[in-house]
């Protein structure tokens, strides 16, 4: 078997991706679990725009609808919208695996940035 050479995602000195979760990072709830009451943070929402402005590519990566089978996304993109969040890209359901624990070598926790 022949292994080609891995590619990043974008090329080695140019834009650089962070994929940035939904819930409980720029957006957390106070009663109720449920999408249509979540509220953002936006120290949180800023933090992300700043890498936007950077020159970051903002991919949010959430698991909305994963479990449930629902689609979130047109609630999703307007949250997004409303909040001000800038991003190239919205990852949503199947898309985004469930999981408890996130392990990388590349992670860092919202309150990091």
């Amino acid at each position: 078997m022949i292994f080609p050479e891995s590619k990043r995602y974008t090329e080695e000195g140019k834009q650089k991706v962070a994929l940035v979760d939904i819930d409980e990072t720029i957006c957390f709830y106070t009663k109720e679990r449920r999408y249509d009451l979540s509220e953002p943070n936006k120290t949180n929402i800023d933090k992300i725009n700043n890498l936007y402005n950077e020159g970051w590519r903002i991919i949010y990566w959430t698991g909305r609808g994963s479990v449930s089978g629902n689609d979130y996304r047109v609630h999703t993109e307007k949250q997004l919208k409303d909040w001000g969040c800038k991003y190239h890209e919205l990852k949503m359901g199947d898309e985004k695996p469930f999981f408890d624990l996130v392990v990388d070598d590349k992670a860092k926790r919202i309150e990091e940035l």
